[in-house]
């Protein structure tokens, strides 16, 4: 039976590919035309590669034909942030300074290794500028807006990515996360973020916002694809020089091992404060389906939250200082700020904020001696209204982009791998839930996900608002 374009994921896509119940041909003509379709809606892709997809596709139907091994994951069609270097493709990082640079030489790592894997470059999609944001608001190419409710944002700073996967146009899409970028928009948009362990997948060709926080995201709408697309990404590279030679884990013949006796937790005091009732109602469910009774403590998460903040401005700013000299008119006026701002943070405060994360990351794995799973909210609340500067919650008026990363913020900050799993209570917009583990530890994080997904408790829901 030949899966629905729509809503199947990439693994059900690449089966009937290589069964020959459809051609990788046909796969990509029909994602052209849903992207033609709804991405006038949704202003999800930059770039758009259809004739060079098209070609790619028909060179994996013709390796089919003659018996050749064309990968796990052949004829998926797949997207990009447009931070990730694609040959022949000016790489934009949302901004418009970088329009004028001259096109990549060749595909970043992640994309090369997914192509190995048989998949499809499909195109560049929108984000916040230079990855600074959490909105996908973006000034230069417009407001990426969310497949559930158009009226609302679709997350940032991955939000063109993960409005691609939650709009039906692409089973699966790159983002990257520094503070949240991944989680964020996944829990907004009803789909699956997964962020594995800092320094585990190589950022060769990825364009980066703060180099010690940020890691490749993947967006997908089952956890096979998740853990499958893990497999692919992880492993040495010598040409990103956080990249660890920490031995590969292969996660996808372990979703199905099951839970067994793992010690889950529900992160208390920060993380159960600060967000609207439904959210804290999301993470109650989960735990009371997993049968958790446990909770633990995360000590300084607010100091944490802090010193990210002081890290990624810093190092941002860093980043961006020629530009800020040379051409502070072309930023987007709000991106200019906080990098000017992160200009003017005193080297002692960079330095006390280190100090202060390494602390912090003994504290927490501290807390991974006595639990192996930590389940958190991903955001404070449902998708904000676009266009929206403040909003309440908990009684306290607070600004809408800086806090969407609340609960995001204090676990980026240590590397460790997590997962945003989608939850969809009734009368409310999706919600997100974490499940966090400790470094290393993705296979731990990716079966309780696919236990929860077996069960109907959580599942990816691709929205037609357009």
């Amino acid at each position: 039976m030949t899966p629905d374009l729509k809503t199947a994921d990439a693994i059900s896509l690449a089966q009937a590919v290589r069964g020959k119940t459809i051609t990788a041909e046909k796969v990509i003509e029909e994602a052209l035309r849903e992207i033609d379709r709804g991405d006038r809606d949704l202003n999800c892709f930059t770039d758009l590669l259809a004739e060079r997809a098209i070609a790619d596709a028909r060179d994996i139907d013709r390796e089919i034909v003659e018996g050749r091994n064309t990968g796990l994951l052949a004829g998926v069609p797949f997207a990009v942030k447009n931070l990730y270097d694609i040959a022949g493709v000016v790489t934009l990082a949302g901004s418009k300074i970088n329009a004028d640079r001259p096109p990549a030489l060749e595909d970043a790592m992640a994309i090369a290794r997914l192509k190995q894997a048989g998949m499809v470059l499909m195109g560049a999609l929108n984000m916040d500028e230079y990855a600074y944001g959490f909105t996908t608001e973006n000034s230069h190419y417009g407001i990426t807006r969310n497949p559930h409710d158009r009226d609302r944002v679709a997350g940032g700073s991955s939000g063109g990515s993960a409005a691609a996967v939650a709009g039906g146009f692409v089973p699966l899409a790159l983002g990257s996360d520094t503070n949240g970028s991944v989680r964020v928009p996944a829990a907004f948009c009803g789909i699956y973020g997964f962020i594995s362990t800092y320094g585990r997948v190589s950022r060769s060709g990825m364009a980066l916002l703060a180099g010690s926080l940020d890691r490749v995201g993947v967006f997908a709408r089952s956890i096979r694809d998740i853990a499958a697309t893990f497999d692919f990404l992880q492993g040495e590279d010598r040409r990103d020089p956080v990249c660890t030679r920490h031995p590969p884990e292969p996660s996808l013949s372990q979703i199905n091992l099951g839970i067994g006796d793992l010690r889950i937790a529900v992160a208390d005091g920060y993380f159960a404060e600060g967000g609207e009732p439904e959210v804290f109602a999301a993470v109650a469910e989960v735990a009371k389906f997993l049968q958790v009774r446990g909770r633990v403590t995360i000590p300084e998460a607010h100091r944490a939250r802090a010193a990210a903040y002081t890290i990624t401005a810093s190092e941002g700013a860093n980043l961006h200082l020629p530009e800020l000299r040379s051409r502070p008119e072309d930023f987007d006026p709000a991106t200019r700020d906080r990098f000017l701002a992160g200009a003017l943070i005193p080297s002692h405060w960079y330095i006390q904020a280190q100090r202060f994360r390494r602390w912090y990351r003994d504290r927490v794995r501290d807390i991974f001696r006595h639990v192996d799973i930590i389940l958190a909210p991903t955001t404070p609340c449902v998708a904000p209204h676009i266009g929206r500067k403040t909003m309440t919650i908990a009684g306290e008026e607070i600004l809408v982009r800086p806090n969407m990363g609340r609960f995001t913020q204090p676990l980026s900050f240590i590397g460790l791998p997590i997962l945003s799993v989608p939850i969809h209570l009734a009368n409310t917009l999706p919600l997100g839930v974490q499940i966090i583990a400790a470094p290393f530890n993705e296979s731990l994080v990716l079966r309780v996900a696919a236990t929860l997904e077996r069960q109907g408790e959580i599942a990816a829901k691709i929205g037609d608002n357009f």
